[in-house]
């Protein structure tokens, strides 16, 4: 039963994120934001929905492993499970420029969680920062979108979404009544409110009886869980022969998820860093976003067999996180 409650907790979590993410564009539209804007924030987050219920609700409950866990764990998947997968299903050109671009505030973002984890720990007021850091990658990306430049991570990340559900696309003139976009608003909150507290709970009572810590589950079941909505996107852009909103969601989701469900979960419920996340997965995620950014350069192109070998990394770390190995 505990198991069944694990999976009906993900799916309360992502059907409920669909419907947040669903009311809240329309109440946007109703308020008369413009469509980038509300692509770049309300859209662009919506994937992350999951992974800031799953975390916050953690903490919460003390259980720092499975916060911290959920954060770094959904960022290694992302770069190692799911644009491996992404790149197996269809090879892609990649454009420098938004590589480094992007994938290095990625690795930024990473390189301040670790300096984070051995100062402060995520306090409130680093929250507070990384919230702050957070809104101001979302403003030069808007500016950026203003200018005509190169697309950013976080303009994919959105358009991903937006092509795998059409009723996400912003709409320039509001769409319904505007209590039903409250309705749905509030349903989904509830939905991941009560999903996020089913996963949690089931997540805390299945390390208890695998004997294993929290961490681990939180960097294996839970961030692989709460990372499914970007491997839906993903694997369809590149089908598309998107590679580069592809990439674009998976870097865009790892800046959202150090910077605002960390901010988030900092200033909800202030915690520490787990020493054995800061030591080893830290690094890990520090070094992997390292390797697909020489991926990229060293052909300027993500082939199927690079692909495969991202994935390959992703079970051998699992493994070695799991304590198979």
């Amino acid at each position: 039963m505990t198991y069944l409650f694990l999976v009906l907790g993900l799916v309360l979590l992502i059907a409920g994120g669909e419907l947040l993410v669903r009311g809240a564009v329309r109440i946007a539209e109703h308020f008369g934001l413009s469509p980038m804007l509300i692509g770049l924030t309300i859209v662009g987050m919506g994937t992350s929905m999951p992974e800031l219920a799953a975390s916050v609700q953690a903490a919460l409950a003390g259980s720092p492993g499975i916060a911290l866990g959920n954060i770094v764990g959904s960022n290694i998947a992302n770069l190692l499970l799911i644009l491996g997968f992404a790149v197996a299903v269809s090879p892609f050109a990649v454009a420098r420029g938004v590589l480094w671009r992007d994938g290095g505030a990625g690795l930024a973002c990473a390189a301040i969680l670790i300096a984070i984890g051995y100062t402060f720990g995520l306090s409130r007021g680093v929250g507070i920062v990384l919230v702050i850091l957070m809104v101001a990658y979302v403003y030069l990306a808007f500016r950026q979108e203003k200018a005509g430049a190169g697309h950013s991570a976080a303009y994919d990340k959105a358009m991903a979404l937006e092509a795998v559900d059409s009723a996400l696309i912003p709409a320039t003139k509001p769409r319904g009544v505007i209590l039903l976009a409250g309705a749905l608003f509030l349903a989904g909150m509830v939905l991941i409110i009560a999903g996020g507290s089913l996963l949690v709970d089931s997540a805390i009572t299945i390390a208890s009886d695998l004997g294993v810590s929290d961490e681990v589950i939180g960097l294996t079941v839970v961030a692989v869980g709460t990372s499914l909505p970007e491997l839906v996107t993903s694997a369809i852009a590149a089908i598309k022969r998107q590679g580069e909103i592809a990439l674009g969601n998976v870097l865009g989701s790892n800046i959202y998820n150090i910077l605002f469900i960390g901010g988030v979960t900092g200033i909800v419920a202030p915690t520490e860093i787990p020493a054995g996340i800061l030591r080893f997965d830290l690094p890990v995620l520090v070094g992997v976003s390292a390797v697909v950014m020489l991926f990229a350069y060293s052909g300027r192109r993500l082939s199927r067999v690079e692909g495969a070998l991202l994935v390959a990394g992703y079970v051998a770390y699992a493994a070695v996180t799991a304590g198979l190995v």
